[in-house]
């Protein structure tokens, strides 16, 4: 057999052992398919409404008149907020916030409608729980339009009715308007954007777990690793047979998630697929090599399984989807570029929600692939040092015994 034929039929022999081994082990099995799928489904039923619409919030109406009632029904009927309750003070309105029952309250004061048709100024005050960062601003957001917009029919209606034109009442009340265009997610729509975030977060989870679980198995000990490469006709036949497997498992795992993404729920793919398709082998390519890089400097698997459950474990938070990169201090904008994730998700986002030119997306992926080299380069580099370590061993014990037998 040639050298060539020989490399290939030790890379076919550790890839279907890999496959063997994934029917004698659970544990690996569900690491590897059923846990990530299983969140898969979660997370799809959980953000399938895909927008969050009517938050519950409180009133306080001090003033009572009907324009008052009139600035409540229009709170109550725009998509963020539903008038939840009515209170009688603003202990009362507090404890609701504190309890969870209510998102915010509306305050509405004295004099009200008396203060506006008189040209003032009144305040409309509006509490809300902003340690809920998300309802808390929807729910603040569907006030500030509510309000302002009664208030500015009003005072249209004042000038009309003392004679001015309505287009003359309209441009005093708003001199200069504003303009706002929301680009690529307009409606807000969760699904489109947190879902299609959070999958490939805990995606990155399970792949670099699953690696260093996988990868410990065979290098651990030099036993162990005299073993792989002599299945595997050498070194790198050995990692690639024994790494491949994993890697069409999470391609058809995060070719399902967009299945969901794309077909149940209506994700926009503006971009190019194919950039799309290459971002994601190159993502799970770089997570599985990042997995390896901890099973060999770390030992035993155990360790090399908490530090990379401690490295990324929290990697949503530095990804730069709930709080931007740039808004980061030193150390976690560093921690933010160290993980695959972050240049993956730059580059899903771009091919779905952005429609970004393909020259514009190549840096991300650029990144990714540096990875992938990177990666595999200093796993081969340690295990070459490993082999190296193992053949002087073996030699001094061949030497050794060849001394005692003279």
């Amino acid at each position: 057999m040639t050298g060539i034929g020989r490399i290939r039929a030790g890379f076919w022999l550790v890839f279907c052992r890999e496959f063997a081994w994934l029917r004698r082990r659970p544990f690996l099995l569900c690491l590897t398919t059923i846990i990530p799928l299983i969140l898969i489904g979660v997370l799809s039923v959980t953000f399938s409404a895909g927008l969050v619409t009517r938050l519950p919030i409180a009133v306080l109406d001090l003033d009572g008149s009907e324009l008052s009632r009139q600035v409540i029904r229009t709170v109550d009927a725009t998509p963020d907020t539903a008038i939840g309750m009515r209170v009688a003070d603003l202990g009362e309105g507090k404890r609701a916030i504190q309890s969870g029952q209510i998102y915010g309250l509306l305050m509405l004061p004295k004099n009200l409608e008396r203060d506006v048709f008189a040209g003032r100024q009144p305040q409309v005050v509006f509490f809300y729980n902003n340690q809920l960062m998300t309802p808390g601003g929807l729910a603040s957001r569907g006030v500030n339009n509510a309000v302002p917009a009664v208030e500015g029919a009003v005072r249209i209606s004042l000038r009309t009715s003392r004679g001015t034109l309505a287009a003359a009442a309209q441009q005093a009340i708003t001199p200069i308007p504003v303009q706002t265009q929301a680009l690529f997610n307009p409606t807000l729509n969760y699904a489109h954007f947190l879902l299609a975030c959070i999958m490939p977060a805990v995606l990155q989870i399970v792949i670099v777990l699953s690696s260093v679980y996988a990868v410990g198995l065979d290098t651990q000990t030099r036993h162990r690793l005299r073993i792989l490469r002599r299945l595997g006709k050498g070194l790198w036949p050995a990692l690639a047979g024994k790494m491949l497997p994993y890697t069409l498992i999470f391609l058809g795992v995060l070719g399902l998630g967009d299945a969901v993404l794309f077909g149940l729920l209506g994700l926009p793919l503006r971009g190019n697929p194919f950039l799309l398709l290459a971002a994601g082998t190159l993502y799970i390519l770089a997570c599985q090599f990042y997995g390896l890089v901890l099973t060999l400097f770390i030992k035993p698997v155990a360790s090399a399984l908490s530090l990379a459950t401690l490295i990324v474990s929290p990697a949503f938070g530095y990804m730069g989807i709930g709080f931007p990169r740039l808004g980061m201090n030193a150390f976690a904008y560093w921690w933010s570029a160290g993980l695959p994730g972050t240049w993956y998700l730059t580059a899903r986002i771009d091919q779905t929600l952005r429609g970004t030119p393909p020259d514009l997306s190549l840096h991300p992926i650029a990144i990714l692939l540096a990875f992938v080299i990177g990666l595999a380069l200093l796993s081969g580099l340690k295990l070459e040092l490993m082999g190296r370590h193992t053949q002087a061993e073996k030699r001094a014990a061949l030497a050794a015994r060849a001394e005692a037998r003279a």
